[in-house]
């Protein structure tokens, strides 16, 4: 399971996004951004697949209490120590989600000393239609980050809640977007600042399937550490969606997940089906680099067809999927 240069972490293919199911082996060729940094950076295989409050009780999953396993065997710890207690950094119980920005250097420390892998949600501020939030790919990131991590002990680094958005027609309030070149040469010194810190893997989630943005990320550099980018949305639906076929921007995926993690935060009254032809489905595709259609409401799809009884079972399919393929694929 060697790659070449590297440490090895077959089957990712080498030097593109690959999918949990069978991939579009289509991307764009843009890599300046890159080679400038080849001689710096190695680059390592790549796995391609929003902020969440850390008390998962909210949205009704349960943390587990201090001291239960969790499904790799490792004792769980708390993100925040015991005043009355008076533990150390090193003896933190973990049942909550690691989140990198609420703990201590020791803490962090003592964390990457249990297991050196790093969890990093990336989102977008983009709009997904009259009926969902700007931050729609953020918070189902976020949350899918705080479970694994609470699941797997794993530390959380914080969100980067801006990406490379979708190209549309007429402007969006509240849209905000980064460049591809930019997201690129942030992500990869923040990565190396973590990495210089002791992180030896990087899982990189995210729920943004515009062709730049996943680019951006499957091409991020490391001196030692593997990173996996992982892609969501990859996913195959087609046994959990009744429009499988169509676009996910605001459709029928995307509103279903929300329904199921934050329906207050959807307007379903609001929500309008905008079908596209064959054709414009095609730009949605890997390797394109679709937009949406100015007579749209924004978003694509089917989004009357959604529920929350469908994104209970959609999320838990990529939840578990991840765990069994990534997480339980690239070792500590």
């Amino acid at each position: 399971m060697e790659q070449p240069g590297g440490r090895g972490d077959e089957p990712f293919a080498q030097g593109r996004p690959t999918a949990f199911d069978p991939p579009n082996t289509q991307r764009t060729a843009h890599e300046d951004d890159t080679q400038e940094q080849a001689g710096e950076r190695r680059h390592e295989p790549q796995f391609r697949s929003r902020r969440w409050p850390p008390d998962g009780e909210r949205h009704g999953h349960k943390s587990r209490d201090p001291g239960e396993r969790g499904p790799d065997r490792r004792v769980s710890t708390e993100p925040f120590g015991s005043r009355e207690t008076g533990k150390a950094a090193s003896d933190y119980d973990v049942s909550l989600p690691l989140h990198l920005s609420v703990l201590t250097p020791d803490a962090v420390r003592a964390a990457l000393a249990r297991d050196s892998r790093l969890l990093v949600p990336v989102g977008t501020c983009e709009q997904h239609g009259p009926h969902l939030p700007l931050g729609c790919d953020t918070l189902i990131v976020e949350r899918l980050a705080d479970d694994l991590s609470a699941d797997f002990s794993l530390l959380r680094a914080p969100t980067i809640a801006y990406g490379v958005n979708t190209v549309t027609k007429r402007p969006y309030p509240g849209n905000a977007a980064v460049r591809r070149k930019t997201l690129h040469r942030w992500m990869n010194d923040l990565l190396g600042s973590w990495e210089q810190c002791g992180v030896d893997a990087f899982i990189i989630l995210t729920a943004h399937g515009h062709d730049p943005h996943q680019e951006a990320l499957s091409t991020l550099r490391t001196r030692r550490a593997r990173i996996f980018t992982v892609d969501i949305f990859a996913l195959d639906f087609t046994d959990y969606l009744e429009d499988p076929g169509g676009p996910t921007h605001g459709g029928e995926l995307d509103t279903s997940l929300m329904l199921h993690l934050a329906p207050e935060l959807v307007r379903m009254n609001l929500a309008q089906d905008y079908p596209l032809t064959e054709r414009q489905v095609a730009s949605y595709r890997r390797g394109a680099a679709g937009s949406v259609p100015a007579l749209s409401p924004g978003s694509v799809g089917k989004p009357t067809l959604a529920s929350a009884e469908k994104g209970a079972r959609l999320y838990k399919m990529i939840r578990d999927r991840i765990a069994t393929r990534v997480l339980g694929a690239v070792a500590a």
